[in-house]
């Protein structure tokens, strides 16, 4: 069973930094595209970026030049480096990876951008 648990959500003050991870088992890792959604309260989920297997990579217009999708295929896991945050990037952050006959998600992490 494909199981995605994220880490590294928190508090930061605006123009911080955080970088979330998202380690990924039960699944061949490396056959699959991984992204990254975020949603607030009464939002609709959106995308935020997305990486391929081959590791091109897709960004929202909202955080393009700040953030940046990665992924180590040898330890399973993709990663979003934020820079620069805004308040207006508080969220509900959600890794995800859809494998056509499923689509998985995580139970998503917290990101506070405020003073």
């Amino acid at each position: 069973q494909v199981q995605l648990v994220e880490s590294g959500g928190g508090l930061v003050q605006p123009g911080g930094s955080l970088r979330l991870s998202c380690a990924a088992s039960g699944t061949i890792f490396t056959r699959y595209g991984m992204g990254w959604y975020r949603q607030g309260p009464g939002k609709q989920r959106e995308l935020v970026a997305a990486i391929t297997s081959g590791g091109s990579t897709t960004y929202a217009g909202s955080v393009r030049g700040r953030f940046t999708i990665s992924r180590d295929n040898a330890k399973n896991t993709v990663y979003l480096q934020m820079n620069r945050l805004k308040p207006e990037d508080t969220d509900t952050y959600y890794c995800n990876t859809n494998q056509g006959v499923a689509n998985y998600w995580g139970r998503g992490t917290q990101v506070t951008v405020s003073s």
